[in-house]
């Protein structure tokens, strides 16, 4: 499938971890020849900052200061979304798990979290931008032209994270616990908890694969730009 060239789309696929965003955002931006804006990318690229810099996680007001100097910036690669950190390529340690954590702590912050919507509305604003998270479709992009909100059994999701990783026994059991306590801080923080948009279509993947994820939402896509 690819897009027609006199309309682009904003596309916003939220869901909590391991229900298999990234994925299929990579897979649709590269069909339709869009951008991949990978938000948990760009939290990951500030809490790397803050883990280097010996920033406080729970310092919002060290936090914001150090983001006001950061430059983040995200660019297609054939592994994935390229991430700049000051113009360094960081693409292979953000996904390391001390940053992954840190990135869950730093984006509880409403001033962090403000900061980054806006950098994330200035790279979407042309459209033509497939955006992934847990808040897009509710506050980044709430006029997005597709919403699709991405569950699945947390069991599930935990299985997948594990096979992702290819890990067992304590390492297992350390990841599955900080996945549960980061479900239970993304959905009950007070600032832009994960819940789906009312207009979202809800996407169960916990019985599909995931071509018949992709599948579903290109449906979605390729309606749009129906007359």
């Amino acid at each position: 499938m690819t897009a027609p060239s006199t309309r682009k789309l904003i596309i916003a696929i939220d869901g909590p971890a391991g229900a298999g965003k990234s994925t299929i955002a990579s897979r649709l931006a590269r069909k339709l020849g869009y951008v991949n804006l990978e938000s948990g990318a760009m939290y990951r690229a500030l809490a790397l900052k803050a883990i280097e810099w010996d920033v406080s996680f729970d310092d919002e007001a060290a936090l914001i200061h150090l983001a006001q100097g950061t430059r983040i910036q995200l660019g297609p690669s054939l592994s994935g979304n390229r991430v700049m950190l000051d113009n360094r390529d960081v693409s292979q340690r953000v996904r390391e798990p001390d940053v992954t954590e840190a990135a869950s702590r730093v984006s509880v912050h409403p001033a962090v979290r403000q900061w980054m919507v806006a950098r994330q509305q200035e790279m979407g604003a042309g459209g033509g931008v497939v955006m992934e998270g847990r808040d897009i479709g509710t506050k980044v992009f709430p006029a997005a032209d597709v919403k699709i909100f991405l569950d699945a059994d947390p069991g599930v999701r935990e299985q997948r994270r594990l096979q992702q990783q290819n890990v067992s026994g304590a390492a297992a059991h350390a990841i599955v616990a900080e996945l549960r306590e980061r479900d239970r801080r993304d959905r009950t923080r007070p600032i832009s908890p994960l819940v789906p948009a009312s207009d979202a279509l809800l996407l169960d993947s916990t019985q599909l694969s995931e071509d018949e994820v992709l599948q579903r939402i290109e449906q979605v896509v390729q309606s749009k730009f129906k007359p």
